[in-house]
């Protein structure tokens, strides 16, 4: 049996995803997480007690304003013996995807999947493959080819509060970086968008797909 661990801040997606799991063969839900510190919490229980871990960890991205998915997918897989995790996301974007993968995420599924290609692709988790949505495995090919620089996921993160119009120290504050942080971290922004410009990075961001439905 695959034991999944939901994480996702709507509940009524994590009662339908509940009652999807229980009705297909090997996999069984065994816990709910509202964001990624709550599931964190939760693994940290199965632990205490003794009881299996999950096999794999069901992730959403976003999950406002508790911690996100991206963050939490850095923190589980550096634990020991962690579990895999598959993100089921409605968010497509070079940014999304990538900062996804480089936290540890073994696959990246869009939440309009049939039922039947998520039940494989949770199969596929928790036997250590790495699944990808079309959709996702079309874009990772296509910033692959185009050969320019992924940006980092603290990069990713700057961005959108760059388009958000946000001055450096707002955005030191948001993400309790410091402000000279932040202006490295832009540099490494122009330099792999090919600008000069806070506006200029924008524009770029925008046409590359960067900035998801903002």
């Amino acid at each position: 049996m695959i034991r999944v661990l939901l994480v996702d801040d709507h509940p009524v997606v994590r009662r339908g995803l509940r009652a999807l799991l229980e009705e297909l063969p090997e996999l069984e839900p065994v816990g709910e997480a509202a964001d990624g510190a709550a599931a964190i919490r939760l693994l940290d229980q199965f632990q205490q007690a003794g009881q299996p871990r999950p096999d794999v960890v069901l992730m959403d991205l976003r999950m406002e304003p508790g911690m996100g998915g991206v963050e939490a997918t850095r923190l589980i897989t550096a634990r020991t013996d962690p579990p895999s995790v598959l993100v089921l996301t409605v968010y497509r974007t070079d940014a999304d995807i990538l900062a996804a993968v480089e936290a540890g995420a073994t696959g990246y599924l869009l939440k309009d999947a049939p039922p039947e290609e998520l039940a494989a692709a949770v199969r596929a988790t928790a036997r250590g493959e790495t699944v990808l949505a079309p959709p996702v495995a079309a874009r990772l090919l296509g910033r692959v080819r185009a050969g320019r620089p992924a940006l980092s996921p603290r990069e990713s993160e700057i961005l959108p509060l760059l388009a958000e119009g946000l001055a450096n120290r707002q955005i030191s504050r948001r993400l309790f970086i410091s402000e000279a942080t932040v202006k490295t971290h832009l540099v490494h922004i122009y330099d792999k968008l090919g600008v000069d410009s806070r506006t200029a990075a924008v524009a770029a961001a925008r046409t590359d797909g960067l900035l998801g439905d903002r």
